[in-house]
């Protein structure tokens, strides 16, 4: 593929390597657009605008590059569930997601300001916890960092501990849906 400069809008060493999977050589440019919270937004909607608020931000700066935002949230019943802010709250959110189905959405936005090109789109994954008890739960915890997860895990740390099963995408759980991502960057046509 012959693309432009490629930038991801982002500081999660967790997308960079994933996006190294795709072989496209980028540059990370953390993005300082705030996120929203809209409760009047579905979470497809709502990943979709955060992500597009984010590329849209590096875009401005670097118009003849295509910009990458993405956004990932978890949501129970509708219900975000962001990031832990405290040990017990990552624990709070684990005791409410086990024994559950809870999806994982990717908002990404692909902009090329210059070429007049953009892309927006959402990807939705369900995740089925296994049933846990508080143990379990604290194990799982003690083996990763929690407070800069959604939803206090990461499926690519012992997983296994905690999930039974998913339904879609595996990379869209850890932050970026790369088939998705791989057809819309071909659609672009730049």
């Amino acid at each position: 593929m012959n693309l432009p400069p490629l930038i991801l809008a982002s500081a999660s060493p967790r997308r960079a390597e994933l996006l190294r999977q795709l072989k496209l050589k980028f540059q990370v440019v953390s993005s300082d657009a705030a996120e929203i919270l809209y409760e009047q937004l579905s979470p497809l909607e709502l990943c979709q605008t955060n992500a597009h608020r984010k590329a849209r931000a590096v875009a401005k700066k670097n118009p003849d590059s295509l910009v990458l935002g993405a956004d990932t949230l978890v949501f129970l019943g509708g219900e975000i569930m962001g990031k832990p802010i405290s040990p017990a709250d990552a624990e709070r959110m684990l005791t409410r997601l086990q024994g559950r189905t809870h999806q994982v959405v990717t908002g990404i936005s692909l902009i090329h300001l210059r070429a007049h090109r953009e892309r927006i789109f959402a990807v939705s994954t369900d995740v089925i916890f296994h049933p846990l008890d508080a143990g379990q739960i604290r194990d799982y915890l003690a083996k990763v960092n929690p407070l800069d997860k959604a939803g206090a895990y990461a499926i690519q740390e012992h997983g296994e501990k905690i999930i039974a099963e998913i339904s879609g995408s595996y990379s869209n759980v850890v932050g970026l849906p790369l088939e998705r991502l791989r057809a819309e960057i071909a659609r672009l046509q730049l």
